[in-house]
This record gives C-alpha cells, structure tokens and sequence, in this order.
C-alpha cells in the first residue's frame, strides 16, 4: 500500500494545525434547526443569502422615476426643474431671535420713473441705488472752502472801497455753487440697476447715458475696497465680459459693496432661489394686508 502524496507527517510542524483547520470537511446543514437568511441556514453557522437575493425594484430619489436597480437612473425620465423646499427658504428669512441674512434692499419696490423707460416688459426689476455719499465729498468740500475763502475776500474788498472786485468775489461764489448744485444733481440721477437680465447704469442729467451688461454674458465680477471704503462701505465694482472692452466695467463708489455683490451673484447663479423669495415675500404681504 501506497504512502500518501505530500510530505510526510511532522508532529512539531507548526503549520500542521491550520492545514488540519483548512482540510477540514464541511458539516452538513439541517434545515430544521433553526431559520436563517437563506433556505437551510443555521443562525449559528453566521448569515448566508438565497440564490434569489438580488436588488428589487424599491424606490430611489424622490421625484424622479427609477427601474431596475434603485441605484439605477431611469433613462426615460425627463428633465425636472429643481424643487425649492420650505428647509433651504428658512436659510434666508429671519429665525427667532430676530438673525437674518443682510440684504441690500431696493429704494423701492417698483422702479423709480427715472429707470421704468429703459426696462422692457419681461425684465423683473430687483432694485436700484444711488453712489455713496462719499461721492459728493469733493464738491462739498470746494464749495465750503469757497464759502469762506471768498465770503472773507469779499468782506476785505469791500473795506478797501473796490466795489468792483467785491462783486467779481461774489459772482465766483456763485459759480462755485452752481458747479456744487449742479454734481449733487448728478448724482441724485445717478443709478445703478440690477434686473434678472443684466446690469445697468444710468447717468447724466442734460446728456442722458445708459450702459448695461447682460447677466449671463458677465465672465468676471469683483469689488475693491479701500481703508476709507471699508471703514464707510462702499466700494468700486469691476465688470469683465469676454475679455472686450465694455461701456460698464468700472462702476465707483457703490454702496453696501458685500451684500450688492452676494445680490448680483445670486440673481447671476440661483435666479429660482430669488423667485421663490420674493414670491414668498409677496404672499406674507398679502396675508399681512388681509388680516
């Protein structure tokens, strides 16, 4: 009689257990001790699956169509716009103790009959506002100075008995504060607009001008802040769009420049989120003024 293949047996090898372990012959399963995963499982020999098992046809995402595998996207199903729920509105209204996101609001709800005549129908308006104060800084500044510098002068030549340029004094004066009166006004008329469409600006009070900027052709927008800007905040917005020169690139002296500037990003990258806002403004509004 034959000897067995493999090297013969060595009562002090060390690997002599785990080969006995590995060779070991697979008990035979009862199925009636007891239930398991699959059909003749014991709960004691650890979980098996049926030959069945696979993914069923159970739901996937909500709002959309699945077959097959729940992981699966259904092909077939067609485009749905994005639901905005009532979880990502509380994120942009007021929570209770009184918290809310700065928003830079319009001067009015409706524009101003300065802007209406440069907006056609299908726009929605979002809001206009004028330059910062800090734009009037250096007319203000020279028509005080000429206050008292030429009142002063006009005081000394009258002293001197020189009537004549008593009065050159007092018409240079005037001028001044024509030149003064005259920049206020400008800026008063001086609008920066912002629709669901582009961007515009709106200047001059004889010479009217109207620069605008598409929204969706705006490849680069940035603002900067001076250490006056920021301790007054305002700030200089800068406009790309393709590279070109654009009538609107360099806006000045705009105020609020951080909330003017999250305002514009939003209308340019989440037009729905600010239609579901404003909406949402609207119908509180109408419920405030029914009760």
């Amino acid at each position: 009689m034959g000897s067995p293949s493999g090297p013969p047996f060595d009562p002090d090898d060390p690997d002599r257990a785990r080969r006995e372990r590995d060779t070991e012959p697979i008990p035979r399963i009862d199925p009636d001790d007891g239930p398991g995963y699959g059909s003749g499982a014991r709960l004691s020999d650890g979980p098996s699956f049926s030959d069945d098992a696979g993914y069923g046809d159970g739901p996937g995402y909500a709002g959309e169509g699945r077959s097959g595998r729940a992981w699966v996207r259904d092909p077939e199903a067609g485009y749905l716009p994005p639901e905005i729920s009532e979880e990502e509105l509380a994120g942009l209204r007021a929570d209770a103790s009184g918290a809310a996101p700065r928003r830079v609001l319009p001067l009015e709800d409706e524009p101003s009959s300065l802007v209406a005549r440069y907006l056609f129908p299908t726009e929605r308006y979002r809001g206009e506002w004028k330059r910062h104060w800090v734009h009037l800084v250096t007319p203000i500044i020279v028509g005080v100075a000429a206050t008292f510098v030429l009142g002063y002068l006009s005081g000394f030549l009258a002293g001197q008995d020189v009537g004549a340029l008593t009065t050159i004094a007092v018409l240079l004066w005037f001028a001044v504060m024509g030149w003064v009166a005259w920049r206020v006004a400008d800026w008063w008329y001086d609008r920066f607009i912002l629709t669901n469409k582009r961007v515009m600006v709106v200047n001059g009070i004889i010479t009217r001008r109207v620069a605008m900027m598409p929204l969706v052709r705006v490849t680069d927008m940035k603002y900067e802040q001076t250490p006056a800007g920021r301790a007054l905040n305002y700030g200089t917005f800068v406009l790309e769009s393709a590279g070109q020169e654009q009538a609107l690139r360099e806006v000045k002296n705009l105020p609020n420049p951080n909330e003017l500037y999250l305002r514009v990003v939003e209308e340019m990258y989440e037009p729905q989120a600010v239609e579901a806002r404003l909406g949402k403004e609207q119908d509180e509004a109408k419920a405030d003024d029914g009760a």
